[in-house]
C-alpha cells in the first residue's frame, strides 16, 4: 500500500516539473522540443530522490521481485493517468500524446518510464547499498 500511496507524490513531482518547463524554463527557452528533453532529465532526477527518500525511510523491507513489481506497477498507473487524463480531462488528441514517444524524433519522455520500471530497485540496490532484503 506504501508504494500505490508513494506513486501519487511521484505524480504531483511530475506536474510540478510540468508546470516548471512550461510556465518557467520553456517560454525563455523557445524550443518545445528543447524544453521537453530537459524536463525529462529533471523529472527522472526528482522521481530518483523521491524513490531515495521514500526508500530510505520506509520501514517496510523489498525483495528484489518487490521493486520490480512496484516499479512496473507504476508504469501501469502512470500510463493509465497519462492517457486518461491527457485525452479525457486536458483535451490532447491521441496523436499529440502518442507523439512523445517518437524517440527517432527526439521525445524522450520514454527514458522518464523506463526509470520509474527500473528505478525502485536501482535505488534500493546501488544508492542505498542494499536496503532490500534478497537481493
Amino acid at each position: 500500500m506504501q508504494a500505490i500511496g508513494f506513486w501519487f507524490v511521484l505524480m504531483i513531482l511530475g506536474i510540478v516539473n510540468g508546470i516548471m518547463r512550461n510556465d518557467v524554463y520553456g517560454p525563455a527557452i523557445g524550443n518545445e522540443l528543447l524544453s521537453h528533453q530537459i524536463s525529462t532529465v529533471t523529472g527522472i532526477a526528482l522521481f530518483l530522490a523521491g524513490m531515495y527518500v521514500w526508500l530510505k525511510w520506509t520501514n517496510a523491507r523489498y525483495s528484489k521481485k518487490d521493486l520490480l513489481v512496484i516499479g512496473v506497477m507504476w508504469f501501469g498507473m502512470t500510463i493509465t493517468f497519462e492517457f486518461i487524463f491527457g485525452h479525457y480531462i486536458a483535451g490532447h488528441p491521441w496523436s499529440k500524446l502518442l507523439a512523445d514517444y517518437n524517440i527517432l524524433e527526439g521525445r524522450v519522455w520514454s527514458l522518464v518510464l523506463l526509470t520509474i520500471i527500473v528505478g525502485p530497485y536501482f535505488v534500493g540496490k546501488y544508492i542505498l547499498k542494499g536496503c532490500t532484503d534478497a537481493i
